[in-house]
């Protein structure tokens, strides 16, 4: 059974950093590419980042590029998001997936991000 776990999420301030966790079990995550997506109140679900497996290419979408950074360690099935200069448009529950299942699921149970003054 796919299992995926995000946790980091919280309140920031505009310009204010977070990171992401997602740890992921019930597939080989070193041989997977994963991706995060996210869902602002009110919206559909959006992709953010995906980083391949083999490579470890990454790809982001023009609103969070050059801001966010997608990691991962193998090791721990572990793949991260990195956020930094956050804005309040950034707000959203936060999801990991595999790059294939972002859309139709399974994922996580999501993490809040709130950025607010």
């Amino acid at each position: 059974e796919v299992q995926l776990a995000e946790s980091g999420g919280g309140l920031v301030e505009p310009g204010g950093s977070l990171r992401l966790s997602c740890v992921a079990s019930g597939f080989t995550f070193s041989t997977t590419d994963m991706s995060w997506g996210r869902q602002a109140p009110g919206k559909g679900l959006e992709w953010v980042s995906t980083i391949t497996s083999l490579r470890e290419l990454t790809f982001y979408a023009d609103s969070v590029r050059g801001r966010f950074t997608i990691s991962r360690v193998n090791a721990n099935n572990t793949v991260y998001l990195e956020m930094n200069n956050l804005k309040t448009e950034d707000t959203a529950v936060y999801y990991c997936a595999t790059r294939a299942s972002l859309f139709s699921g399974p994922r996580g149970q999501g993490t809040q991000v709130t950025v607010s003054s």
